[in-house]
Protein backbone atom coordinates (compact mmCIF):
# COMPACT_ATOMS: atom_id res chain seq x y z
CA UNK A 1 0.00 0.00 0.00
CA UNK A 2 1.40 3.39 -1.00
CA UNK A 3 2.49 5.60 1.88
CA UNK A 4 0.17 8.52 2.60
CA UNK A 5 1.89 11.90 2.68
CA UNK A 6 0.89 14.16 5.56
CA UNK A 7 0.37 17.81 4.63
CA UNK A 8 0.44 19.67 7.92
CA UNK A 9 1.49 23.19 6.93
CA UNK A 10 0.69 25.80 4.32
CA UNK A 11 4.37 26.19 3.43
CA UNK A 12 4.69 22.44 2.82
CA UNK A 13 1.77 22.56 0.39
CA UNK A 14 3.07 25.72 -1.31
CA UNK A 15 6.53 24.20 -1.75
CA UNK A 16 5.01 21.15 -3.41
CA UNK A 17 3.06 23.39 -5.82
CA UNK A 18 6.07 25.67 -6.45
CA UNK A 19 4.46 28.88 -5.22
CA UNK A 20 5.74 31.37 -2.61
CA UNK A 21 4.43 31.39 0.97
CA UNK A 22 3.17 34.89 1.74
CA UNK A 23 1.59 33.93 5.07
CA UNK A 24 2.42 30.89 7.25
CA UNK A 25 -1.24 29.99 7.85
CA UNK A 26 -3.11 30.78 4.63
CA UNK A 27 -2.54 30.65 0.87
CA UNK A 28 -4.45 31.54 -2.29
CA UNK A 29 -3.03 29.83 -5.39
CA UNK A 30 -3.58 30.49 -9.06
CA UNK A 31 -3.50 26.89 -10.30
CA UNK A 32 -2.41 27.92 -13.80
CA UNK A 33 0.88 29.09 -12.25
CA UNK A 34 1.39 26.11 -9.93
CA UNK A 35 3.10 22.76 -10.39
CA UNK A 36 0.93 19.69 -10.60
CA UNK A 37 0.63 17.67 -7.43
CA UNK A 38 2.59 14.40 -7.56
CA UNK A 39 0.64 11.17 -7.98
CA UNK A 40 0.33 10.20 -4.33
CA UNK A 41 -2.27 10.03 -1.57
CA UNK A 42 -2.27 13.04 0.76
CA UNK A 43 -3.71 13.38 4.25
CA UNK A 44 -4.54 17.04 4.78
CA UNK A 45 -4.03 18.78 8.09
CA UNK A 46 -5.44 21.91 6.47
CA UNK A 47 -8.75 23.27 5.28
CA UNK A 48 -8.76 23.45 1.49
CA UNK A 49 -11.09 24.63 -1.24
CA UNK A 50 -10.49 24.03 -4.95
CA UNK A 51 -12.25 26.07 -7.60
CA UNK A 52 -11.58 24.20 -10.84
CA UNK A 53 -12.50 25.76 -14.16
CA UNK A 54 -11.56 22.98 -16.59
CA UNK A 55 -12.85 19.44 -16.82
CA UNK A 56 -10.28 16.96 -15.56
CA UNK A 57 -10.23 13.61 -13.79
CA UNK A 58 -6.95 13.49 -11.93
CA UNK A 59 -8.26 13.32 -8.38
CA UNK A 60 -9.51 10.44 -6.31
CA UNK A 61 -11.29 11.78 -3.26
CA UNK A 62 -11.82 9.11 -0.63
CA UNK A 63 -12.94 6.03 -2.59
CA UNK A 64 -14.33 7.89 -5.58
CA UNK A 65 -12.94 9.40 -8.74
CA UNK A 66 -14.02 12.95 -9.33
CA UNK A 67 -14.43 14.46 -12.78
CA UNK A 68 -14.50 18.21 -12.20
CA UNK A 69 -16.98 20.32 -14.07
CA UNK A 70 -16.33 23.94 -14.94
CA UNK A 71 -16.96 26.22 -11.96
CA UNK A 72 -16.97 23.50 -9.30
CA UNK A 73 -15.97 23.93 -5.66
CA UNK A 74 -14.58 20.96 -3.73
CA UNK A 75 -13.95 21.24 0.01
CA UNK A 76 -11.33 19.36 2.04
CA UNK A 77 -11.22 19.29 5.83
CA UNK A 78 -8.40 18.32 8.19
CA UNK A 79 -7.95 14.55 8.32
CA UNK A 80 -9.33 13.87 4.85
CA UNK A 81 -7.38 11.95 2.21
CA UNK A 82 -7.10 13.12 -1.41
CA UNK A 83 -5.29 10.95 -3.94
CA UNK A 84 -3.76 12.27 -7.16
CA UNK A 85 -4.00 9.50 -9.74
CA UNK A 86 -1.02 8.46 -11.92
CA UNK A 87 -1.03 8.17 -15.72
CA UNK A 88 -3.68 10.81 -16.21
CA UNK A 89 -3.47 12.77 -19.45
CA UNK A 90 -1.69 16.05 -18.81
CA UNK A 91 -3.74 19.21 -18.88
CA UNK A 92 -3.19 22.90 -18.35
CA UNK A 93 -4.73 23.46 -14.93
CA UNK A 94 -6.96 26.47 -14.54
CA UNK A 95 -8.63 27.66 -11.39
CA UNK A 96 -7.85 28.63 -7.83
CA UNK A 97 -7.20 27.02 -4.47
CA UNK A 98 -7.57 28.40 -0.96
CA UNK A 99 -5.81 26.66 1.91
CA UNK A 100 -5.69 27.68 5.56
CA UNK A 101 -4.39 26.09 8.74
CA UNK A 102 -6.79 25.54 11.67
CA UNK A 103 -4.50 27.70 13.81
CA UNK A 104 -5.47 30.72 11.71
CA UNK A 105 -8.92 30.55 13.31
CA UNK A 106 -7.72 30.52 16.93
CA UNK A 107 -9.41 33.29 18.92
CA UNK A 108 -11.81 34.23 16.10
CA UNK A 109 -15.57 33.96 15.78
CA UNK A 110 -15.09 31.65 12.79
CA UNK A 111 -12.97 29.33 14.92
CA UNK A 112 -15.90 28.88 17.31
CA UNK A 113 -18.25 27.59 14.63
CA UNK A 114 -16.10 26.25 11.78
CA UNK A 115 -17.71 22.85 12.43
CA UNK A 116 -21.04 24.33 11.32
CA UNK A 117 -19.77 24.41 7.73
CA UNK A 118 -20.64 20.77 7.21
CA UNK A 119 -19.68 20.77 3.51
CA UNK A 120 -16.05 20.19 4.53
CA UNK A 121 -17.20 16.61 5.22
CA UNK A 122 -19.31 16.10 2.09
CA UNK A 123 -18.44 13.32 -0.34
CA UNK A 124 -16.85 14.07 -3.70
CA UNK A 125 -20.09 13.60 -5.64
CA UNK A 126 -21.66 16.27 -3.43
CA UNK A 127 -19.41 19.10 -4.65
CA UNK A 128 -20.82 22.59 -5.21
CA UNK A 129 -21.56 23.49 -8.83
CA UNK A 130 -21.56 27.24 -9.38
CA UNK A 131 -23.48 29.53 -11.66
CA UNK A 132 -21.41 32.17 -13.44
CA UNK A 133 -22.59 34.85 -11.01
CA UNK A 134 -21.72 32.66 -8.01
CA UNK A 135 -18.30 31.92 -9.53
CA UNK A 136 -17.61 35.65 -9.75
CA UNK A 137 -18.52 36.11 -6.08
CA UNK A 138 -16.12 33.28 -5.14
CA UNK A 139 -13.33 34.82 -7.21
CA UNK A 140 -13.97 38.19 -5.59
CA UNK A 141 -13.59 36.65 -2.13
CA UNK A 142 -10.38 34.89 -3.16
CA UNK A 143 -9.00 38.12 -4.61
CA UNK A 144 -9.70 40.03 -1.39
CA UNK A 145 -7.85 37.38 0.62
CA UNK A 146 -5.00 37.43 -1.89
CA UNK A 147 -4.79 41.22 -1.61
CA UNK A 148 -4.32 40.92 2.16
CA UNK A 149 -1.61 38.30 1.67
CA UNK A 150 0.29 40.64 -0.63
CA UNK A 151 -0.14 43.50 1.83
CA UNK A 152 2.46 43.89 4.60
CA UNK A 153 1.23 42.03 7.70
CA UNK A 154 -0.14 44.44 10.30
CA UNK A 155 -2.57 44.35 13.24
CA UNK A 156 -5.53 44.24 10.84
CA UNK A 157 -4.32 41.39 8.61
CA UNK A 158 -5.66 38.39 10.52
CA UNK A 159 -9.08 39.92 11.15
CA UNK A 160 -9.52 40.90 7.49
CA UNK A 161 -8.29 37.54 6.16
CA UNK A 162 -10.49 35.50 8.48
CA UNK A 163 -13.49 37.79 7.87
CA UNK A 164 -13.18 37.26 4.12
CA UNK A 165 -12.87 33.48 4.58
CA UNK A 166 -16.00 33.55 6.74
CA UNK A 167 -17.82 35.66 4.14
CA UNK A 168 -16.84 33.17 1.44
CA UNK A 169 -18.04 30.19 3.52
CA UNK A 170 -21.34 31.92 4.26
CA UNK A 171 -21.87 32.46 0.54
CA UNK A 172 -21.20 28.74 0.05
CA UNK A 173 -24.01 27.93 2.49
CA UNK A 174 -26.35 30.04 0.35
CA UNK A 175 -25.10 28.42 -2.86
CA UNK A 176 -25.59 24.92 -1.42
CA UNK A 177 -29.14 25.84 -0.39
CA UNK A 178 -29.74 26.83 -4.00
CA UNK A 179 -28.22 23.56 -5.21
CA UNK A 180 -30.44 21.50 -2.90
CA UNK A 181 -33.43 23.15 -4.57
CA UNK A 182 -32.25 23.16 -8.19
CA UNK A 183 -30.76 19.65 -8.34
CA UNK A 184 -34.19 18.05 -8.35
CA UNK A 185 -33.16 15.25 -10.70
CA UNK A 186 -30.48 13.87 -8.37
CA UNK A 187 -32.36 14.55 -5.12
CA UNK A 188 -35.88 13.80 -6.35
CA UNK A 189 -37.72 11.43 -4.08
CA UNK A 190 -35.04 11.40 -1.36
CA UNK A 191 -37.63 12.01 1.36
CA UNK A 192 -39.81 9.19 0.03
CA UNK A 193 -36.76 6.90 -0.11
CA UNK A 194 -35.82 7.87 3.44
CA UNK A 195 -39.36 7.13 4.63
CA UNK A 196 -39.38 3.78 2.81
CA UNK A 197 -35.99 2.89 4.23
CA UNK A 198 -37.23 3.51 7.78
CA UNK A 199 -40.41 1.52 7.23
CA UNK A 200 -38.46 -1.45 5.86
CA UNK A 201 -35.99 -1.18 8.74
CA UNK A 202 -38.66 -1.31 11.45
CA UNK A 203 -40.52 -4.11 9.66
CA UNK A 204 -37.38 -6.24 9.78
CA UNK A 205 -35.40 -7.76 12.62
CA UNK A 206 -32.75 -5.04 12.35
CA UNK A 207 -33.99 -3.02 15.36
CA UNK A 208 -33.67 -6.06 17.64
CA UNK A 209 -30.30 -7.09 16.18
CA UNK A 210 -28.69 -3.72 15.45
CA UNK A 211 -30.63 -1.10 17.40
CA UNK A 212 -32.11 2.18 16.30
CA UNK A 213 -31.16 3.35 12.78
CA UNK A 214 -28.55 6.10 12.79
CA UNK A 215 -28.30 9.05 10.43
CA UNK A 216 -24.95 7.71 9.18
CA UNK A 217 -26.49 4.29 8.38
CA UNK A 218 -29.41 5.86 6.50
CA UNK A 219 -27.04 8.12 4.56
CA UNK A 220 -24.89 5.17 3.49
CA UNK A 221 -27.93 3.20 2.36
CA UNK A 222 -29.07 6.15 0.25
CA UNK A 223 -25.53 6.84 -1.08
CA UNK A 224 -24.91 10.18 0.62
CA UNK A 225 -22.39 11.40 3.15
CA UNK A 226 -23.89 11.83 6.61
CA UNK A 227 -23.47 15.61 6.60
CA UNK A 228 -24.86 16.17 3.12
CA UNK A 229 -27.79 13.87 3.85
CA UNK A 230 -28.50 15.65 7.14
CA UNK A 231 -28.40 19.07 5.49
CA UNK A 232 -30.61 17.88 2.63
CA UNK A 233 -33.26 16.46 4.99
CA UNK A 234 -33.18 19.64 7.09
CA UNK A 235 -33.73 21.68 3.94
CA UNK A 236 -36.62 19.46 2.80
CA UNK A 237 -38.42 19.04 6.16
CA UNK A 238 -37.25 21.80 8.50
CA UNK A 239 -36.06 19.21 11.05
CA UNK A 240 -32.82 17.29 11.37
CA UNK A 241 -32.50 13.74 10.06
CA UNK A 242 -32.14 12.56 13.67
CA UNK A 243 -35.39 14.29 14.65
CA UNK A 244 -37.09 12.75 11.61
CA UNK A 245 -35.99 9.27 12.71
CA UNK A 246 -37.20 9.93 16.25
CA UNK A 247 -40.59 11.09 14.91
CA UNK A 248 -40.91 7.83 12.98
CA UNK A 249 -40.01 5.86 16.11
CA UNK A 250 -42.69 7.66 18.14
CA UNK A 251 -45.25 7.20 15.35
CA UNK A 252 -44.64 3.43 15.40
CA UNK A 253 -44.54 3.36 19.20
CA UNK A 254 -47.99 4.92 19.39
CA UNK A 255 -49.34 2.06 17.28
CA UNK A 256 -47.51 -0.76 19.05
CA UNK A 257 -48.17 0.46 22.58
CA UNK A 258 -51.79 -0.70 22.28
CA UNK A 259 -50.80 -4.33 21.88
CA UNK A 260 -51.66 -5.24 25.45
CA UNK A 261 -49.95 -8.61 25.09
CA UNK A 262 -46.64 -6.76 25.12
CA UNK A 263 -45.08 -4.77 27.91
CA UNK A 264 -43.67 -1.30 27.32
CA UNK A 265 -40.21 -2.82 27.66
CA UNK A 266 -40.94 -5.33 24.89
CA UNK A 267 -42.11 -2.54 22.60
CA UNK A 268 -38.94 -0.60 23.40
CA UNK A 269 -36.70 -3.56 22.54
CA UNK A 270 -38.63 -4.24 19.31
CA UNK A 271 -38.05 -0.64 18.22
CA UNK A 272 -34.31 -0.91 18.82
CA UNK A 273 -33.83 0.65 22.26
CA UNK A 274 -31.20 -1.06 24.37
CA UNK A 275 -32.70 0.34 27.55
CA UNK A 276 -36.48 0.78 28.05
CA UNK A 277 -35.94 3.90 30.16
CA UNK A 278 -34.43 5.62 27.12
CA UNK A 279 -37.60 4.82 25.17
CA UNK A 280 -39.76 6.14 28.03
CA UNK A 281 -37.74 9.36 28.21
CA UNK A 282 -38.01 10.01 24.45
CA UNK A 283 -41.71 9.13 24.39
CA UNK A 284 -42.50 11.52 27.25
CA UNK A 285 -40.38 14.23 25.67
CA UNK A 286 -42.20 13.94 22.33
CA UNK A 287 -45.74 13.02 23.45
CA UNK A 288 -46.01 14.66 26.86
CA UNK A 289 -46.78 11.50 28.81
CA UNK A 290 -45.13 8.17 29.56
CA UNK A 291 -45.93 5.15 27.36
CA UNK A 292 -47.95 3.55 30.18
CA UNK A 293 -49.97 6.73 30.79
CA UNK A 294 -50.58 7.12 27.05
CA UNK A 295 -51.80 3.52 26.87
CA UNK A 296 -54.24 4.09 29.73
CA UNK A 297 -55.55 7.45 28.50
CA UNK A 298 -56.25 6.19 25.01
Amino acid sequence: MEEIVKLDSVSQYNDMRGVPTLHPLVSVIDLSKAKQMPAKPFNFGLYGIYLKELKCGELKYGRNMYDYQEGTLVFIGPGQVLTVQPKVKAFEAKGWALFFHPELLNGTSLGKHIQDYSFFSYDVNEALHLSEQERQIVLDCFQKIQYELQHAIDKHSKKLIVSNIELFLNYCIRFYDRQFITRDNSNRGILEKFEGLLIDYFNSDKPSNIGLPTVAWCARELHFSANYFGDLIKKETGVSAQEYIQSKVIELAKERIFDLDKSVSQVAYELGFRYPQHFTRLFKQRVGSTPNAYRMLN
